[in-house]
């Protein structure tokens, strides 16, 4: 195992990609993000291959298309997972010691904690064992309901009442030293500083700035609401958007919000961000006061990310830019900065990883390894790339999206489909699919959804 390069892979849940280099209010958004872009390679459109939790993460992890790994909505008991090695259990096989600090959402059967000998592991449990030897009670004096808000879920045809996280935002009422990710990053810090001789491979899995959106001070109070600089469609709906996006949820989350409380979402949203920037500043600082960083991949993203009022939707599970694309920055030794703008997928991330690491990979992998472009600047291949959305905690809403370099073509088996230029409308404010100029692309971009669709065991009749 001598000379073998470690590795650090740090994800954050509801991160917009364009966070990173943000300014808001005069404030930088993520300091120490910004810092790792400019050490290494960012793919500035890397998109997720489901904007919800389970299926994005465990897609990443196994390198398989969710129709394909089975796993397309938040399925918390794995009942449709299958056997598949996921990312972790390769590095366990190839001889490094493997940490998992922070939240669980990957499913396979047998499960990831019984297919590796995880060295460090971490999870929600630990976090609210160590809140109760501190004394904290960490529910809210609001009540938890008063950060739900009741939409209609459809859920295998029929509609379902469901509460999700809403818009609200308040100051988490305890030292921000006892805050979830804070506490997650500490961990890290603390595994970082305990290593020994061997190749190590960290995961940390940050919630934050996932909702609810109490934030601790002083990064509630970080940034001004009448200070941010909002998109120009936060709460404007498209023109041609199709009849079912109402019906929603992330629409219907968005119901009623007016701009006003938009910036106080941003403001807290953004909090958060910064919370989990500070923390990653943490772990990157161990890591080089470790004397490891010279011999260390880095890698962080996003498992998807969220509207924050744009489209007139909030939180995730649409095909939207702010939902689907995610941050991807790639630090590497002896690797110059470098930046591309070809499209790229989470898929890709494992061939990646596994190229870097010297790993062989598994032949049945669905992504393609950046290796090249990240080792001589060779521009990614220009190929589409695939998105997914089945429904929440059961089938449910059906998205499927197919992206290239100038377009998306969004696919719902129960309405009109959706074309946007990406180039000439980046805000997809205009849906071009029944527009007769662009029926070629359209029907160019249905045809090769229904091919990936074909083979990647998918369902759903295109």
């Amino acid at each position: 195992m001598k000379g073998k390069l470690n590795l650090l892979f740090i994800m954050t849940d509801h991160q917009r990609a364009d966070s990173i280099g943000m300014v808001q209010g005069g404030v930088e958004v993520t300091p120490n993000l910004n810092r790792l872009a400019a050490e290494g390679v960012v793919f500035n459109r890397a998109y997720t291959t489901c904007p919800l939790c389970v299926p994005a993460r465990t897609a990443l992890a196994t390198g398989k298309y969710p129709t394909k790994n089975g796993v397309v909505f938040n399925d918390w008991r794995g009942i449709r997972a299958g056997d598949h090695k996921p990312i972790h259990q390769l590095l366990a096989e190839a001889g490094y010691d493997v940490a998992h600090i922070g939240v669980h959402h990957i499913r396979v059967k047998p499960t990831i904690q019984e297919r590796v000998p995880f060295v460090k592991w971490i999870d929600n449990s630990s976090y609210n064992r160590y809140l109760a030897g501190k004394g904290i009670d960490a529910t809210p004096p609001e009540g938890i309901g008063a950060f739900k808000r009741e939409v209609i879920e459809n859920q295998n045809g029929r509609p379902a009442r469901v509460k999700y996280s809403n818009t609200r935002c308040a100051v988490w009422e305890h030292p921000a030293e006892h805050f979830k990710d804070i506490y997650f990053c500490r961990e890290a810090v603390e595994f970082l500083r305990d290593r020994r001789r061997n190749p190590f491979a960290l995961f940390v899995y940050l919630w934050a700035p996932h909702p609810p959106l109490r934030v601790p001070e002083p990064y509630a109070s970080l940034f001004d609401p009448e200070g941010i600089d909002l998109p120009p469609n936060v709460g404007l709906i498209p023109e041609g958007e199709p009849s079912n996006r109402r019906r929603g949820i992330a629409a219907q989350l968005a119901e009623g919000v007016s701009e006003r409380e938009w910036r106080r979402v941003w403001a807290a949203h953004l909090g958060l961000v910064r919370l989990a920037d500070t923390g990653i500043g943490d772990i990157l600082k161990a890591l080089e006061e470790a004397g490891r960083m010279d011999e260390t991949v880095i890698l962080f993203t996003v498992d998807h990310g969220d509207h924050l009022g744009q489209h007139r939707m909030y939180q995730k599970m649409e095909m939207y830019e702010p939902a689907i694309r995610v941050p991807l920055i790639v630090r590497v030794p002896g690797c110059p900065h470098r930046s591309f703008d070809q499209p790229v997928s989470h898929l890709d991330v494992m061939p990646t990883l596994l190229d870097l690491l010297e790993i062989e990979p598994p032949d049945n992998l669905d992504g393609t390894s950046l290796l090249e472009s990240i080792a001589s600047g060779t521009s990614p291949p220009d190929k589409p790339v695939f998105s997914q959305y089945s429904g929440n905690p059961t089938v449910g809403d059906i998205r499927r999206a197919v992206i290239t370099r100038r377009y998306k073509y969004v696919y719902d088996p129960n309405d009109t489909p959706e074309l946007y230029d990406l180039e000439d409308d980046p805000l997809e404010m205009c849906n071009l699919a029944g527009d007769i100029k662009h029926r070629g692309v359209v029907q160019r971009l249905h045809e090769i959804g229904k091919s990936w669709a074909e083979s990647h065991g998918d369902w759903v009749e295109f």
